[in-house]
């Protein structure tokens, strides 16, 4: 079994069920807007408005997630609906559709983690490897994540059209293009803070607050699941060489070894847009997300029998190692104890260099025992790390340096 054998496998099976699926969550979640709009309007209590702007959130991430995200890379162009078809459908967000297009589903699913050619490799503002040269600004990164998954819509709208401006070659179409994110973000913002607020007539401030904490937690929401599929530990990170004459099954090994996923259950796999199969996203990015956990247990067999990684876990711990690392390379190299060889969030051959003349994985080459690969080098490594006793060299650094200035 190969990763084309999976891609043919299930275009030749897409038909009436999944056509089912994808109308099916997009009655569920203009239904879902529409009685939390009506719920936030005709309630008089406080209990009324949670209910409204919950159920008003939780719609404004499927619509994001399951269905923008999705849609917009192309999962349901086979059925050719004029509606649900990428080059039509525009979501609810400020920055257009055509402009994501291009900056995600190119520059980033194309170059995904490669430092200087994904431009989503930290949006700009936040250092996740050590092969990012540090700066003085990355000392705010911790405070930028969370400015930055406030606004995420509006972030993305601004870093989507940099990365087009950039490959833009004539100022007149770098200037269409901002006018085309202006007028998009004018229209979203008149509709969710204009429009709808002014249907409550009296009650404009109520929908109006409704809707601002709808879009900031459906934002908060969006990085959470974008940062955990990419900057996690075991999602590693690569150099411009590593895509130089690359091949197809070379991009197939980056794109899993670049991601990472997430444990959910059927609520949170339709409110992630499935992206906790981020790995599997990123091998068939326009193959339907409801197709997801049925490639993902194909892929899962394909990674075991090459000794491969399937880096995964709950959201909770991914999202943790996800803040660790940007708290941490926040600061100079100087107060860190790993490197771009052995970090947790990156690494190289050379930190395998010990486990690679271990006599288990030479005899296995030799005897023709179960393949050793990738994932028990990590396994192995971190069983040395733990014999070794941990290492603060870092802390203890910088607790000088402390004791230093205020002494």
């Amino acid at each position: 079994m190969s990763l084309d054998e999976i891609r043919c496998d299930i275009e030749a099976s897409l038909g009436t069920k999944d056509r089912a699926y994808i109308k099916r969550v997009i009655r569920f979640q203009r239904c879902l807007e529409i009685a939390a709009r009506l719920t936030i309007f005709g309630s008089r209590g406080k209990t009324g408005w949670t209910l409204g702007t919950v159920g008003l959130l939780v719609s404004k991430c499927i619509e994001n997630m399951e269905l923008g995200h999705n849609i917009t890379h192309g999962q349901w162009d086979w059925m050719n609906d004029p509606e649900i078809h990428s080059n039509t459908w525009e979501w609810d967000m400020v920055g257009p559709s055509s402009q994501w297009r291009y900056s995600h589903n190119y520059r980033h699913h194309v170059f995904s983690n490669v430092i200087g050619m994904d431009d989503d490799l930290g949006f700009g503002v936040i250092r996740v490897s050590r092969d990012q040269e540090w700066k003085p600004g990355y000392l705010w990164a911790p405070l930028r994540a969370v400015g930055l998954s406030i606004v995420f819509e509006w972030g993305i709208a601004l870093h989507n059209l940099a990365a087009e401006q950039r490959d833009q070659p004539t100022e007149e179409g770098k200037a269409a293009l901002k006018r085309a994110m202006m007028r998009k973000m004018g229209r979203q913002a008149a509709k969710d803070y204009l429009f709808f607020p002014a249907l409550s007539g009296r009650r404009f401030l109520r929908t109006f607050l409704a809707n601002l904490v709808g879009a900031g937690f459906r934002n908060g929401w969006a990085y959470i699941v974008i940062v955990c599929g990419h900057f996690v530990d075991g999602a590693e990170k690569f150099t411009p060489a590593a895509v130089e004459n690359e091949t197809k099954g070379e991009w197939y090994l980056r794109q899993m070894l670049g991601t990472a996923n997430f444990n959910a259950g059927p609520v949170l796999r339709l409110m992630s847009g499935n992206l906790c199969y981020q790995i599997e996203h990123h091998l068939f990015p326009d193959l339907p997300s409801n197709r997801h956990p049925e490639i993902a247990a194909r892929v899962q067999a394909i990674l075991a029998e090459y000794d491969l990684p399937y880096t995964t876990g709950p959201l909770i711990r991914q999202f943790w190692y996800t803040v660790r690392t940007i708290c941490k390379l926040s600061l100079p190299d100087r107060f860190l104890t790993a490197t771009s060889d052995d970090a947790p969030e990156t690494a190289s051959e050379e930190k395998f260099r010990a486990v690679a003349n271990d006599p288990r994985v030479l005899d296995a080459h030799v005897v023709g025992t179960r393949r050793r690969g990738l994932d028990t080098a990590i396994t192995d490594h971190a069983q040395q790390r733990i014999k070794r006793g941990p290492r603060w060299p870092a802390l203890q650094r910088f607790a000088a340096m402390v004791a230093l200035r205020f002494s």
